[in-house]
């Protein structure tokens, strides 16, 4: 049986990663993924992961969309940054407004981690009132508290959500 916290620090951990993340909004619903965090816990989060060195931000979100949903992207608007830090974990985390081009969405995968490593299990469009139905440390700090998925596609600046890490 893997083991997925082991699996996530020595893949993830103890070091600084650059990250995008996609908000992809149809309709009344933002695309969402949900990962395997072990422990029988879940961690919620929009589309997106590590940058690789030598492709910018915008080629690197269109990356790992493709990679964890199938679907083709536009970059749009960079909308917010906001810092993670929950050793062993650390992201400067940037997000991108996207919209799909071309694609059907399918159940991707990670390619920094082998098949029985994968952590992704279910991704589908979430309205509101479902994603204030997900425990909040099930779900990343972004929709915790927002009231409105407009409120994603205003914020500008830095946030970090009060990581107990960073005071």
């Amino acid at each position: 049986m893997p083991n997925i916290k082991k699996d996530i620090t020595d893949n993830f951990g103890n070091r600084l990663r650059a990250r995008v993340n996609g908000l992809l909004i149809q309709g009344d619903k933002v695309l969402m993924i949900k990962h395997r965090m072990g422990s029988g816990k879940s961690f919620w989060n929009v589309p997106g992961g590590g940058m690789k060195f030598g492709q910018n931000a915008r080629e690197n979100l269109q990356r790992e969309f493709l990679e964890e949903t199938g679907l083709g992207i536009e970059v749009g608007e960079y909308l917010f940054v906001h810092e993670f830090l929950s050793p062993p974990l650390h992201a400067i985390e940037l997000f991108f407004e996207v919209f799909q081009k071309e694609g059907e969405l399918i159940l991707g995968y990670d390619p920094e981690l082998g098949d029985e490593q994968q952590l992704i299990e279910d991704i589908r469009f979430l309205s509101l009132d479902e994603i204030k139905l997900i425990p909040p440390d099930e779900k990343h700090a972004v929709f915790r508290r927002i009231n409105s998925l407009n409120d994603v596609r205003i914020w500008k600046g830095y946030f970090n959500f009060e990581n107990n890490c960073i005071k």
